[in-house]
């Protein structure tokens, strides 16, 4: 997959496009880059994306902005494996807002990406104030000769699939739910950092993945497995939150202690997958009531896994 930070003057193939923020790359984005993916093989087409950094939310209310769910690496390796073949990841500042509509149709589909077909979300909005609409985009292409389809709301279990209705789940700790939005589980990607070694010192070493926001999604105490040390997921309990047992106004970060795993893990890039969400993140008295408390987790832990065939009992 070609990851392009810039437009080009202009594109080198005829492309079909489609363009959105893709937060969380769920299951209504995939049916788009399905559908994406179709055409341009059926028209000979590139297969393109166009996505957004930052969130344009982020950019014009940042204390308002809604959670992310991917980073911006972790949603270009999604994208990566649904056969995407370019990517254009777009900078949204001050220049890229004051666009028209019109300007955005004329200087950024046709004159830099030959936009030839294209497919937006049924709340498709673009343009300086969000001018544009698929009306506007449709008219437009029937005057300049590219074609322009909707993708209709997908549902999952009579839900509406969309970013706010997983950041939703994941709020009240439902990780079965998010994941059938998603269509797998929700998961957060990082690579390890040398910690206080405070994990080590409790019999229970951790490692350390800093969150890319200071707003994570989901807040506590949960099972998880990791991705990236092994051929298969290795089972873990992993702790999302401000360590208010240990500091004061604490940076959010995500702490994964490995199930009978003993290796140096710093600078290694892991996926951490939530299964099963235990508990709230809680303060403790001292350092002997968390050691206790983390023991429950580990225990807790092992029996989900031991359920499911995972550990030897």
């Amino acid at each position: 997959m070609q990851i392009l930070r810039h437009l080009p003057a202009r594109a080198a193939l005829p492309t079909a496009l489609t363009v959105g923020n893709f937060d969380g790359v769920h299951l209504g984005h995939r049916a788009m880059l399905d559908r994406l993916a179709a055409i341009s093989r059926e028209r000979k087409l590139a297969s393109c994306v166009m996505t957004f950094e930052p969130h344009p939310r982020e950019f014009f209310a940042p204390e308002r902005a809604p959670t992310r769910l991917t980073s911006l690496r972790e949603k270009l390796e999604l994208l990566a494996e649904l056969a995407v073949e370019r990517v254009h990841v777009q900078r949204f500042d001050d220049d890229f807002a004051r666009i028209s509509a019109e300007e955005f149709i004329r200087a950024v589909l046709i004159d830099a990406l030959q936009v030839r077909w294209i497919l937006v979300g049924d709340d498709f909005r673009f343009g300086a104030r969000r001018q544009g609409d698929f009306e506007l985009l449709r008219q437009a292409g029937l005057t300049s000769g590219f074609e322009v389809m909707r993708m209709d709301s997908v549902m999952a279990d009579g839900v509406r699939v969309s970013s706010t209705a997983v950041r939703e789940l994941l709020a009240v700790g439902d990780l079965d739910g998010a994941a059938r939005l998603l269509g797998r589980p929700y998961s957060i990607s990082g690579r390890v950092v040398r910690g206080r070694r405070l994990g080590s010192q409790l019999g229970f070493p951790t490692a350390n993945l800093p969150l890319k926001h200071n707003r994570p999604a989901l807040w506590g105490i949960f099972v998880v497995e990791v991705i990236g040390l092994a051929e298969q997921p290795l089972p873990a309990v992993a702790s999302l939150g401000v360590r208010p047992t240990v500091v004061e106004a604490g940076a959010p970060l995500l702490e994964v202690h490995l199930l009978d795993f003993a290796r140096e893990l710093y600078g290694a890039h892991l996926q951490v997958r939530f299964l099963k969400r235990l508990r709230d993140e809680e303060k403790y008295a001292g350092m002997d009531a968390l050691k206790l408390q983390i023991a429950r987790d580990v225990e807790a832990a092992r029996s989900f896994f031991e359920s499911r065939g995972r550990l030897a009992h």
